[in-house]
């Protein structure tokens, strides 16, 4: 059994306004870790089962259609009032991601071996965690979308596992390279606004990296030069080469509040993609940005089975460091165990906004190829 999250208590009183000052001042360096309670994870395992009884699929449009009611009276009240919250907080002292340890039991049994990889997929087997994931977005209150970028939709969840083909590659079918911090589609003009990552199985012990915009503090004036629309961002390893060419869009890597920014940033396909071909003052400002960045990762979290990370993609980015899929060291010797088998949701906080690249006959499937431009075949 998990500890339970507790808070320390500050009485009321002048040393109570003291810490709040400091605390302001002070940059958050590291996510919002709650450990669910035993009754509040056998609740939400419970609320899956039920769901996917009621409704058979996350998809099923009769759910969707009630999915905000549902989160807010299926949901433990501390859950759904956490991500409410998050879902409006832009502060200076938001990081941006909250990790729910210990979230959902996993029946391990029931799940089997992993697949080879997300092609392979066996989603009767994980129905119930699309209904939890779904939950969890509703609360904020935002709605699960698919992109045509990803898989070409694919649904509104997405299993990512290891590919052995595709192993050196700079994608979440990688893992024999770190994955460099990124915010979701830096390509599109309409990336996801929330994401959620549910680990089913990390039995490699293989930590998450997550790094926040807020971790720098008040924009200084080096970073203020990432407001300029200058830069240039292709899209990513999962397409071929040709098809992955930089076009002359350019946008900033800061935007929105100049004092509390938003951010739009890959590192690996700014920076070290040749085929980004940036302007030298854009790569100037990104390595400069990229050296302070880097040393703000946290990466202190190592995923277990049933914890899911929850992320806003406009002010915190994500990655993960590399490993040996299907193996984990015990006492200095590799050790074979399953692969790791994470889930991803994304969400978008208004369909009403996103219209102009969704698809004519389903809003919650976004067209967007490439900052702005719309995929013409489905």
């Amino acid at each position: 059994m998990r500890p339970v999250d507790t808070a320390p208590t500050i009485s009321p009183g002048r040393q109570s306004m003291s810490i709040s000052a400091n605390l302001a001042d002070t940059p958050p360096l590291q996510p919002l870790i709650i450990d669910v309670t035993e009754e509040e994870r056998l609740e939400i395992t419970y609320v899956g089962k039920k769901l996917k009884r009621k409704y058979k699929g996350y998809e099923n449009p009769e759910f969707v259609a009630m999915l905000h009611l549902n989160a807010y009276t299926l949901l433990p009240e501390r859950i759904a009032t956490v991500l409410s919250s998050f879902g409006t907080d832009f502060s200076a002292q938001q990081y941006g991601a909250i990790i729910l340890r210990g979230l959902v039991e996993i029946g391990q049994a029931e799940l089997g071996p992993t697949p080879p990889s997300w092609q392979e997929t066996d989603y009767n087997k994980i129905v119930e965690y699309g209904f939890i994931s779904s939950l969890l977005h509703g609360a904020v209150p935002s709605k699960p979308v698919e992109y045509y970028a990803q898989r070409k939709g694919g649904g509104l969840m997405h299993a990512i596992i290891p590919d052995e083909k595709m192993s050196h590659t700079q994608t979440g079918s990688g893992s024999r390279t770190d994955l460099f911090v990124h915010t979701e589609d830096a390509f599109l003009y309409n990336a996801a606004d929330f994401l959620s990552f549910l680990f089913l199985r990390n039995e490699e012990r293989v930590p998450s990296t997550l790094y926040s915009i807020r971790s720098h503090g008040r924009p200084n004036a080096r970073m203020q030069e990432l407001f300029k629309p200058i830069y240039k961002c292709p899209k990513d390893a999962n397409y071929e080469a040709d098809d992955a060419i930089s076009e002359a869009t350019r946008t900033s890597i800061l935007y929105g509040n100049e004092a509390a920014p938003f951010m739009r940033f890959d590192a690996a396909e700014q920076i070290y993609n040749e085929q980004a071909d940036q302007d030298p003052e854009a790569l100037r400002n990104l390595v400069y940005f990229w050296e302070e960045a880097r040393e703000l990762i946290y990466n202190d979290f190592i995923p277990e089975s049933g914890d899911l990370i929850f992320v806003n993609n406009h002010l915190c980015a994500h990655g993960r460091n590399a490993f040996l899929a299907g193996f984990r060291e015990e006492y200095g010797q590799l050790v074979k165990c399953e692969r790791r088998i994470m889930l991803r949701m994304m969400s978008k906080t208004s369909l009403i906004n996103i219209r102009a690249v969704t698809h004519p006959e389903n809003p919650y499937l976004i067209m967007e190829e490439h900052y702005g431009k719309i995929y013409r075949t489905a």
